[in-house]
């Protein structure tokens, strides 16, 4: 099979560099494909772009947030398979092409796999590795997380793909309850790790926290007005729960959840155009099946 890995990439230079060295060593590009989109980089990015010309390069001038980039980029793809990373990623088995092959092929009705994630920045992959049990851990899950995962390419297709009408956070649930909708599975597995180069300190200490925080509320108050047929009851209760266990407690999470709300009363004739309903027993299936587990 032929195998397509897409990259979103946003002034992250140094992490994609990374990236993009350790895939160049693993993958086999004589038969595999790997596409990168540069989403509106300041950081001066596109000098990667000669540094490694066999890479299928799309450079946006303007950013069209994460999730709208996908959604562009994966239309370009070619592969029967497509594997997603985030550019501050990559996986710690040189082999993983062929285990992700294996495993659709031992695997009918396998829509996505959803790698492990493993958080961290370690010495060496070696170290990464440590982290996770020597047992396989393997089961269907609800969810997977766009820093690893694998979809095959008829799959996506027969979804609406990475929502247009989301910036950054909360996409992977959109495709996931798609693809559940088309009674296709997905899968959670150990045996694709994939090292996720976050240094959490440093992310809680530049404030992404509370940039999260806003684009999560948001996102999951559109989720709720596309997805299901009775939201407003799911709002409420997202609104809630938010507003007790952040707005409460921090000035600055109490004025971005009444922005939050302003911004969503503002968008939803916008959202509500995508709205696509789906069945109560696909709802019910996604909340009873178990998430994927992280480290």
């Amino acid at each position: 099979m032929r195998v397509s890995i897409l990259i979103i990439s946003k002034n992250r230079k140094e992490e994609l560099f990374f990236t993009l060295r350790k895939l160049k060593s693993i993958v086999d590009l004589s038969v595999h494909e790997i596409l990168v989109l540069l989403d509106g980089c300041t950081d001066s990015s596109e000098e990667l772009v000669q540094q490694f010309d066999w890479i299928n390069w799309t450079v946006l001038n303007e950013s069209i947030g994460a999730s709208r980039a996908r959604n562009f980029l994966y239309k370009k793809a070619t592969g029967d398979i497509f594997i997603g990373f985030d550019d501050d990623a990559h996986p710690l088995q040189d082999d993983f092409i062929k285990i992700v092959e294996s495993i659709f092929e031992e695997n009918n009705n396998l829509g996505i796999i959803a790698f492990q994630e493993i958080k961290g920045v370690f010495k060496n992959d070696g170290e990464a590795l440590s982290q996770k049990p020597n047992q396989r851990e393997e089961y269907l899950c609800n969810e997977f997380v766009g820093c690893g995962f694998a979809i095959t390419k008829g799959v996506y297709l027969a979804t609406n793909g990475f929502p247009v009408w989301i910036d950054i956070y909360g996409e992977e649930s959109c495709v996931a309850v798609e693809v559940l909708a088309n009674k296709k599975d997905i899968l959670y597995t150990n045996r694709v790790s994939v090292n996720h180069r976050v240094n959490k300190q440093a992310r809680l200490n530049s404030g992404m926290n509370y940039f999260r925080f806003e684009k999560q509320l948001k996102n999951t108050a559109f989720y709720f007005i596309v997805y299901h047929e009775n939201p407003s009851l799911e709002i409420i209760k997202l609104l809630w729960h938010n507003f007790k266990k952040y707005a409460l407690k921090d000035i600055t999470f109490f004025k971005s959840y009444f922005k939050v709300i302003g911004i969503v009363i503002v968008q939803v004739p916008r959202v509500l155009k995508y709205r696509k309903p789906v069945s109560k027993s696909i709802i019910k299936e996604k909340k009873e099946l178990a998430s994927p587990i992280f480290y």
